[in-house]
């Protein structure tokens, strides 16, 4: 299991998600991600999604 980074952001730049949470792949850490976002209602914000390497798995501004 590897281990990613889910941040999002407020236009002020004041960060209002941090959560780590672990995934098989990118494609499984995506479609986590994008669940996350959506329990949150957060889809809209900026926010991005980092792998272990720092790739960048999603990303909106």
């Amino acid at each position: 299991m590897r281990t990613y980074k889910l941040t999002a952001f407020e236009q002020t730049g004041k960060q209002i998600l941090d959560e780590t949470f672990t995934a098989e792949t990118d494609v499984e850490a995506r479609g986590k991600g994008e669940a996350l976002l959506e329990e949150k209602e957060l889809t809209k914000q900026t926010h991005r999604l980092a792998s272990p390497t720092g790739k960048l798995i999603l990303f909106h501004s």
